[in-house]
């Protein structure tokens, strides 16, 4: 146990009862407790193996690279479709946990192994997105916005992929690709200030 992480047991309103034994469960795996991204995080030599976290109506042990492992139980759920490596379990009660545990043993163990075998997630590539037709013509408009959207890193050029792609209508995917122009320019990532 961390003493750094205690705070965030303690203040859970909401799931306590199923945090803590979502901690004891894992901390029985031998992994390492720390705090990351402001929640408990367990790791192997280094490596990020799980994650604990909550939801309003659900808590969840994210696995970070829980497409990698075998979910002989069926028990793993992708977040978003945009999720490529991380899986959840999601719980909505301690009983579930309880009779989870040695399931949920089995797979952080799988998930050790995943990391002691040095195996990589193989995250689809920048070009494999789908460029919105709002953008690809914006871009084939304006060869200094394709410049500078191409000098972005592939992760800015992701997150920019999939915030125009998001909308149903196409006027929604060109009102955003025209508010984002400015910032590509400027060398930004969607979030960046």
């Amino acid at each position: 146990m961390n003493p750094k992480v205690d705070f965030y047991f303690s203040k859970a309103k909401k799931w306590q009862e199923e945090l803590e034994q979502l901690r004891m469960i894992v901390l029985d795996c031998g992994l390492t407790e720390e705090l990351k991204w402001g929640v408990p995080c367990y790791t192997f030599q280094k490596s990020n193996i799980v994650l604990i976290h909550v939801f309003k109506e659900y808590c969840a042990l994210l696995f970070f690279k829980g497409a990698l492992l075998n979910d002989a139980n069926g028990i793993l759920i992708q977040q978003t479709k945009n999720v490529q490596a991380g899986r959840q379990i999601r719980f909505t009660n301690v009983r579930e946990i309880v009779e989870m545990e040695p399931i949920l043993k089995a797979y952080i163990y799988e998930a050790i192994e995943v990391e002691k075998a040095g195996l990589k997630v193989n995250f689809k590539k920048t070009t494999e997105f789908i460029i919105p037709e709002e953008f690809q013509n914006k871009l084939d408009e304006i060869p200094a916005l394709k410049t500078a959207f191409h000098a972005l890193t592939p992760g800015r050029q992701r997150a920019y992929h999939l915030y125009f792609s998001a909308p149903k209508q196409s006027k929604t995917r060109e009102s955003r690709v025209e508010k984002c122009m400015q910032q590509i320019f400027n060398g930004k990532g969607l979030n960046d200030q």
